[in-house]
């Protein structure tokens, strides 16, 4: 269970705070799909890096699984995020010198736990089409493909929750269609609570709840 309630997000500027952010409030259980669109500056990464646990928020609480956290002290928050959030950014963040199964890899090699970790990635990568790239560099693949590791990686610690800041906006129409209908094949298996944010009218309208962004707070898609 994901719950947010009342979060606010402000910047300092010479000018006075910034808000960014206001009284976000938001309640997802597993299997649960939302898109968030917005314009740029919106405040829509703010949100899913404060999500994700990558980011402070100015006031409100965020609860993952029943645990705040923020409440954690820094050793503890990073194995947290690391085992129960996933993320995949607009770039693939890739490691160049790595091969594509080792990408795959790194959570849980940053994580010191790798072990058995190796047939589901591979597994993952069957699951994304890339079987015959396990020992290639990500500068051998396409941008489609390059995502898709990125997918595999974020889905090999089984997190609860899934974050994706636009996952398709690199990728032209047709890998876009593929990486997202791999996107939704994933989350429903193994039933994450998947936050997407977006400029993609498209790849919105395939979510059963859709968001806008504006005025700092949430709004019903349409209202």
């Amino acid at each position: 269970m994901l719950e947010v309630s009342k979060v606010a997000k402000e910047y300092p500027t010479p000018r006075g705070p910034l808000t960014v952010l206001s009284g976000i409030s938001l309640s997802l259980k597993r299997g649960d799909a939302v898109a968030i669109m917005g314009p740029s500056g919106s405040g829509k990464s703010t949100l899913l890096y404060i999500l994700g646990a990558l980011e402070l928020p100015t006031a409100g609480t965020v609860t993952l699984d029943g645990r705040n956290p923020y409440q954690l002290a820094e050793k503890e928050l990073a194995a947290f995020r690391n085992h129960s959030i996933g993320f995949i950014f607009q770039d693939h963040c890739l490691l160049p010198q790595c091969s594509v199964l080792e990408n795959v890899l790194i959570p849980t090699l940053v994580a010191n736990d790798h072990a058995g970790y190796t047939a589901r990635a591979r597994e993952l990568l069957h699951q994304v089409g890339l079987s015959d790239r396990l020992d290639h560099r990500p500068a051998e693949l396409s941008g489609g493909e390059k995502q898709r590791v990125a997918l595999a990686r974020a889905m090999i610690r089984k997190p609860l929750l899934l974050l994706c800041d636009e996952p398709t906006g690199n990728l032209d129409q047709e890998s876009a269609d593929v990486v997202a209908s791999l996107l939704f094949e994933l989350h429903q298996r193994q039933e994450t609570i998947l936050v997407v944010v977006t400029h993609s009218a498209e790849l919105a309208s395939r979510f059963p709840v859709r968001y806008q962004l504006r005025h700092a707070n949430l709004h019903p898609a349409g209202a």
